[in-house]
C-alpha cells in the first residue's frame, strides 16, 4: 500500500485497538467523558470509533457521533456500537452539528479547532483531550522511523484552544505494551508516520526488532470545562 493510504491506516488501527493494546487509554478517556454534561459524546477524528464506544459503554443514557474526513474509517465507526452515528467532517472546518449539542467532546490523538468545539459543546460539557508524551512508543521511534512528540505541544494545544476553554484535570496514562511484530508494524501504520514510511519498508525495518517487544505508552489525557 502507498504511504498515507488511509484505508491501510484505518485498517491498522482496527487491528491495534482490537487487540487491546490501548485499553488503558480507552478505559481513562471514557472516565473523563462520564464527567460531561446530559449532551451527545462527540469523538472528532474518531477514527474507528473505538474510544468513543468504550465511553458509550459507560454512559447508556447518551448517544455518540464519530466525525472523520476518511471514508475508510466512517465505515467501521458507524458499526462500532449501536448508539454511535459516523458523519463525515473535516475537523478544520465548520463542523455538522447544531450548537451545543455535546456533553462530551472527545479528541484522542485528533486535530483541535477551538472555536468549533467550543460551539458544539454544551454549557456543562467537558472537552477530553489526549495528546501523546515525549516518551511515548520509545522503543519504535528510531528503528521504525516514527515521528517524535513535539515537546511544545502543551503550548500549541493552549493556543488552539483559546480563551474558550478552562482546565479541568489532567492525567498521565502510561502502560507497557508487549507487542508481536505484526502489531509492531501496525502501530506504526496507523499514524502519522505511514505517510512518510512505505509499508514495505516499515516491514522491512520490524524485521530487525525482536519478535515480542517491550513497549511504553505514555499519554496525558486533560479534561476542560467549556468557558
Amino acid at each position: 500500500a502507498p504511504a498515507g493510504d488511509t484505508a491501510a491506516m484505518v485498517a491498522a488501527r482496527e487491528r491495534v485497538l482490537a487487540g487491546g493494546h490501548f485499553e488503558p487509554l480507552s478505559a481513562a478517556v471514557a472516565a473523563a467523558a462520564a464527567e460531561g454534561g446530559a449532551g451527545a459524546i462527540v469523538e472528532v477524528g474518531a477514527g474507528t470509533a473505538h474510544h468513543l464506544a468504550r465511553a458509550l459503554e459507560r454512559a447508556p443514557e447518551r448517544r455518540g457521533i464519530a466525525l472523520d474526513v476518511s471514508r475508510p474509517a466512517l465505515r467501521r465507526a458507524a458499526r462500532a456500537h449501536p448508539r454511535a452515528a459516523a458523519v463525515g467532517a473535516d475537523a478544520w472546518r465548520p463542523l455538522p452539528l447544531r450548537d451545543g449539542v455535546a456533553g462530551a467532546v472527545l479528541c484522542v490523538f485528533a486535530p483541535r479547532h477551538g472555536p468549533e468545539l467550543h460551539r458544539v459543546l454544551a454549557p456543562g460539557g467537558v472537552l477530553v483531550v489526549a495528546t501523546p508524551e515525549p516518551g511515548h512508543l520509545a522503543e519504535l521511534r528510531g528503528a521504525l522511523g516514527l515521528l517524535d512528540v513535539d515537546p511544545r505541544k502543551p503550548q500549541r494545544l493552549a493556543r488552539r484552544l483559546g480563551d474558550g476553554f478552562a482546565p479541568r484535570s489532567s492525567a498521565r496514562v502510561a502502560w507497557t505494551m508487549r507487542l508481536d511484530r505484526e502489531a509492531q508494524v501496525a502501530l506504526a501504520a496507523m499514524g502519522p508516520s505511514a505517510f512518510h514510511v512505505e509499508a514495505a519498508e516499515l516491514e522491512r525495518r520490524a524485521a530487525a526488532l525482536p519478535a515480542r517487544l517491550d513497549v511504553t505508552a505514555a499519554v496525558t489525557v486533560a479534561v476542560y470545562d467549556r468557558r
